[in-house]
């Protein structure tokens, strides 16, 4: 019978076929010929001692027992080309997974992308990158896939539904993206992956009779007697269908507005904001794994770090071992920054937001906005970013240990941000509790993370798109707005995901919850 063991490996012998099939041969007391096969179904590193293992969780198999491999395959889909129309707006990925989840129950999901597809999204990132030019439909966080498309593809959640999880993970799979994901504790596609896995589930959506349409922003919502009848686009084009997924993302704030103005009920939503930090992947490395030089058979080193600062948490958001930081500004007149990773992480530079949590408190010198007051403070510090580092795109940056002390940088090394930084004491960008937080936060992080308090770290502001400032109430049973009968608000944007991994499992969610009231 297969064996299941639970072990702890040197980052060598995990990483070594030969070398992981001797050491299983001693621990169970066997021959190394006698192993047919060995499954990993789980791994992750300890670092907490000098010296770093490798948890790995696998099946053994040996010579006589009964072992198949298993391809992951797509669901059986249906042609939905004549069923019935479910409108989903927004393609990235609880629009897609909604979309895909639909054809699965026999729906027709009519999909409308305000951006371009994925390839098309490219040109417009070379000139927010290079010429300072912003796209409104399609950059960063608009055009196929979302924000994650080209913003990393981290697939963690804190999602406690392992089944539903394990879902999303084995599509992607399917799709074409590796079979690690399945594995890793902290699973990542890469930024280069994953548009080619997003054409795929697009070209499957239209081949069972899907409609996916791209550049064509929503402008209104057509509602009669509290219930949804359609859309209208920018061009004045009308798609009716009473049931409408809105899976638009964090940074749709045309449609926020909209919203508030057909007096559909929303309401304002604490979010974090702060700053994309900047270290050499060497120095991380060096924190986290206590030694000069991690290795071949060890990754970039992540970090994760929460304090308690005046009574708000201030940690770590979106890390990117190897990674780059992003333009991400979704207007002209305001800069907004992120970070990527590519598949094999192996850029020089490691970056993270550092962000603080924020009350709906904070948000009353935006009062008369009503729900949108959140927005508003967001908007605000993305608009004075913009006005302090010279009206392009360049980010206001400073050195780690000056922002503490409230001091000028009087050069700013060339970082990972292509647009370039502008020298700007980051207290001009932020409130005042939120400088003050950040400065003495950072000082309680140099004491647990010793090195990381440095003034060779670059901060860039502001990472402000943690999440949506935005939460469109609905039914906790039926998922329905809880004023628009067959309005279904939907993954990050409407406040209920918060990565693409979450995000998916809400569009799923959704699509099953349309396809139980439509029985």
């Amino acid at each position: 019978m297969p064996r299941e063991l639970l072990l702890q490996v040197t980052p060598e012998t995990a990483a070594n076929e030969v070398l992981l099939k001797d050491y299983l041969s001693k621990q169970i007391k066997v021959s190394p010929n006698e192993i047919q096969h060995i499954s990993i179904l789980k791994r992750s590193i300890d670092a907490r001692q000098k010296a770093i293992k490798i948890n790995l969780k696998v099946v053994i198999y040996l010579k006589g027992e009964s072992f198949q491999e298993t391809k992951i395959e797509l669901p059986i889909y249906k042609d939905v080309s004549n069923a019935q129309e479910v409108i989903v707006v927004g393609a990235g990925p609880a629009g897609l997974f909604a979309a895909l989840q639909l054809i699965e129950l026999g729906l027709k999901p009519i999909v409308l992308e305000r951006g371009k597809d994925v390839r098309g999204r490219r040109r417009d990132l070379k000139a927010i990158n290079r010429e300072h030019i912003v796209n409104e439909d399609s950059n960063y966080c608009f055009g196929e896939g979302g924000a994650g498309t080209y913003s990393d593809g981290k697939l963690y959640t804190r999602s406690k539904k392992r089944d539903d999880v394990t879902r999303i993970l084995e599509l992607l799979v399917a799709f074409g993206a590796s079979e690690d994901i399945l594995v890793e504790a902290h699973p990542h596609i890469g930024t280069n992956k994953l548009p080619k896995i997003i054409e795929d589930i697009r070209n499957k959506i239209r081949e069972f009779g899907g409609q996916v349409l791209f550049e064509t922003r929503v402008s209104d919502i057509l509602v009669k007697n509290n219930e949804v009848e359609g859309i209208v686009t920018r061009n004045g084009d009308k798609i009716h269908a009473n049931k409408l997924i809105l899976a638009t993302g964090h940074s749709a704030r045309d449609i926020f507005e909209l919203l508030d103005r057909k007096k559909i009920l929303i309401e304002a939503k604490p979010f974090a904001l702060g700053v994309r930090a900047e270290h050499a992947q060497e120095l991380i490395d060096s924190i986290q794994y206590s030694c000069d030089f991690r290795g071949e058979h060890l990754p970039p080193a992540p970090y994760s770090i929460v304090k308690q600062v005046n009574g708000r948490g201030m940690y770590s958001f979106c890390m990117c071992p190897g990674g780059v930081i992003a333009p991400c500004a979704t207007s002209p007149g305001e800069v907004v920054t992120n970070g990527w990773s590519p598949s094999k992480r192996d850029q020089s530079t490691a970056n993270s937001g550092i962000v603080v949590e924020l009350k709906l408190e904070d948000f009353k010198p935006f009062a008369k906005f009503g729900a949108l007051a959140g927005m508003e403070f967001q908007k605000s510090i993305e608009q004075k970013a913009w006005h302090l580092a010279g009206q392009t795109q360049k980010a206001p940056a400073q050195r780690m240990i000056d922002f503490t002390q409230s001091k000028v940088s009087t050069d700013i090394p060339k970082t990972s941000y292509v647009p370039g930084t502008t020298s700007v004491e980051l207290g001009q960008v932020f409130p005042g509790f939120l400088t003050q937080i950040m400065r003495q936060g950072f000082q309680e992080f140099g004491k647990s993370m010793r090195g990381y308090l440095t003034n060779e770290a670059i901060l860039h502001a502001p990472e402000s798109r943690t999440s949506s400032p935005v939460r469109i109430p609905r039914d906790p049973i039926t998922l329905e707005h809880l004023q628009i009968k067959g309005l279904y608000p939907c993954g990050e944007g409407a406040g209920y995901a918060g990565g693409i991994i979450s995000a998916a499992i809400d569009g799923e969610k959704c699509a099953l919850m349309i396809a139980e009231a439509l029985r």
